[in-house]
């Protein structure tokens, strides 16, 4: 049967495992296959066209190889660059893209005052663009571009990680609560929640930090049911593909899911 088929989910690396372990709390009895592009990775320092053609090619390779029947973009930059494409190309499957949780941090901000941390690629993009123009006058926007993090978490380099959370929040103006600081930060990579400890001890308890994992997770289901696609019966199973090295790809699952 079509419900029986899993759910396909890529990312240039293990910043997708956010994701993922957001798509397993929400849909426990789906089956999922997770595809780490490692030997391109990462994407946000790739051109548009170059993830646009990776995108387009790990699609078919699920399908072909799984018989996905739903797909999951679990990367800012791809679904920038290409979840646009997916879904005209593949008409008949879900196609669910992540995006930075801009809409969710102007509406929670006290202080109007909410800081991004995404890739360059993510900002530049003309997605992000007509996003933050969407929310024009709801809240001031501080946008920072996080070089190397994505790549640092990617490698489990933490001192790496320590290092550059410091200095991109150092970027920024004050954090808190009082009028004119930065209350809510956005977490614009689905790499970034993996360091959600080392923000937490630079930012303090106060400021909070949103991230995109439970609204896809949401908006998944919701596209599953309209199509009578949920799984009543699966085991909540994981397959792994990746073309970097398995032995990271399980590591940073074993870490971060308890896989």
């Amino acid at each position: 049967m079509d419900c029986d088929r899993p759910i396909g989910v890529f990312d240039s690396g293990v910043g997708g495992l956010s994701i993922l372990r957001a798509l397993r709390a929400e849909l426990p009895q789906e089956d999922f296959v997770y595809f780490s592009d490692a030997a391109h990775a990462p994407y946000g320092e790739k051109d548009e066209g170059f993830v646009s053609e990776r995108s387009l090619a790990i699609a078919v390779d699920l399908l072909e190889r799984h018989r996905i029947k739903g797909l999951v973009v679990a990367c800012n930059t791809a679904t920038a660059a290409a979840v646009h494409l997916l879904r005209a190309k593949h008409t008949q499957l879900p196609v669910v893209g992540v995006e930075p949780a801009l809409k969710p941090a102007a509406a929670w901000t006290r202080t109007g005052h909410v800081a991004v941390l995404a890739t360059r690629s993510t900002l530049a993009s003309a997605k992000f663009r007509s996003l933050l123009d969407s929310l024009h006058g709801q809240a001031e926007f501080e946008l920072v571009p996080c070089d190397g993090l994505a790549a640092a978490i990617e490698a489990h380099d933490s001192e790496r990680i320590a290092a550059l959370c410091e200095r991109y929040t150092r970027e920024l103006s004050g954090f808190g609560t009082a009028a004119g600081e930065i209350d809510t930060v956005v977490l614009g990579c689905t790499h970034y929640p993996f360091a959600t400890d080392v923000f937490r001890e630079l930012l303090g308890e106060q400021v909070q930090l949103v991230e995109t994992g439970q609204p896809v997770a949401r908006q998944t289901r919701r596209l599953l049911e309209r199509q009578a696609l949920l799984n009543p019966r699966g085991e909540g199973k994981v397959r792994w593909q990746t073309n970097g090295s398995p032995q990271a790809l399980r590591g940073a699952a074993a870490r971060w899911l308890g896989l």
